[in-house]
């Protein structure tokens, strides 16, 4: 029997963990804290995801030395911001027989390295590492409802392995050879979110919605393409899947947190609201200084990182878009 560690037990490990041991897996559930791991051990009820018994065969511990060996899979769910901490506080408990899977979206500040790239500089080349990435919510998978994403790596072996542990009933796995295209896509797509959440928030209908996620999607893509991704990617589950799933739901804490600001809630207001970590918020400074050094336009992100980072007003954020010089509709931005 496979045996599976997640380092995390937000709502994305947490449900990811209730799906595996419904599949009759092995399954521990690491939170880093002890009242947290106490309070999922004795109600099996998360708070964020209310109305869901958690199955009882979890094994629930809140140490990395304990909660790390012995397992064939040990996958980070951590906020992206604390992914490089928990590779380092795990690494010493870590063998180089473990396949490294990372859930995590964004893209450090410092390094602009994905979370892959993260994990790896700090354990090492020996390791084989996994993003799983796609457009689920974590509020439908902790229920089994239908659901598909992608497992993307560049080895073959460790893609092929992590689709058939993960693969259960209504969760269907694909393989994809673009981890880092998988994860910029992962990354990006929450600004987008946060943009058609302004967009809503402001009162705008459909239309402006429809325009943000295709031309956002636009943005991504050519950003990608500079960075080496293989376009192709991003008309995949963590492309186009992610944009439109984390764009139009209320089950995105990114669409939500867009909302309260275009309805004019501060930064600071907004994430008291939410209650829960934005990704994309924290993504701006990263996709900003990666469109700078590819020498790439992101006009979407880049207002939305004004709105936010300069407390720019979302409605002329807007008319400012609108009144750019007009050009034509590409697929690709050509590289010249």
């Amino acid at each position: 029997m496979d045996k599976i560690c997640i380092l995390g037990s937000g709502t994305w490990g947490t449900a990811l963990a209730n799906n595996l041991a419904e599949k009759g897996l092995e399954v521990t559930l690491c939170s880093k804290f002890k009242e947290d791991n106490d309070k999922l051990k004795a109600s099996l009820e998360h708070p964020n995801l209310p109305g869901t018994k958690l199955n009882k065969n979890i094994n629930f511990v809140y140490e990395f030395s304990k909660a790390i060996p012995g397992n064939d899979i040990v996958l980070f769910a951590a906020p992206s911001i604390f992914i490089r901490e928990s590779a380092v506080e795990a690494k010493p408990f870590l063998n180089e027989n473990q396949i490294l899977v990372c859930v995590a979206k964004g893209i450090e500040e410092n390094t602009l390295f994905t979370m892959n790239e993260v994990i790896q500089e700090v354990v090492g080349d020996k390791f084989k590492i996994v993003a799983l990435s796609g457009p689920t919510h974590a509020e439908e998978v902790v229920k089994g409802l239908p659901t598909c994403i992608t497992a993307a790596s560049f080895d073959r072996d460790a893609r092929k392995y992590i689709q058939k542990v993960f693969t259960h009933d209504q969760f269907r796995v694909y393989t994809n050879s673009d981890p880092k295209g998988v994860e910029v896509g992962a990354a990006l797509k929450n600004i987008i979110a946060l943009a058609c959440g302004i967009s809503d928030g402001l009162g705008y209908g459909d239309n402006a919605k429809a325009a943000i996620i295709t031309r956002g999607l636009f943005e991504i893509t050519n950003l990608g393409r500079a960075i080496g991704c293989d376009p192709l990617t991003f008309l995949g589950l963590s492309g186009v899947g992610d944009i439109v799933v984390t764009a139009i739901s209320n089950h995105s804490r990114n669409h939500n947190a867009g909302y309260l600001i275009g309805k004019g809630y501060s930064v600071e207001e907004t994430l008291a609201k939410v209650g829960m970590v934005v990704e994309g918020i924290n993504s701006l400074n990263s996709a900003i200084k990666l469109a700078e050094k590819y020498n790439v336009e992101i006009p979407i992100i880049s207002t939305v990182y004004d709105i936010i980072k300069n407390g720019k007003s979302p409605k002329e954020s807007v008319n400012d878009l609108f009144a750019r010089k007009l050009i034509g509709e590409k697929v690709f931005q050509s590289k010249e």
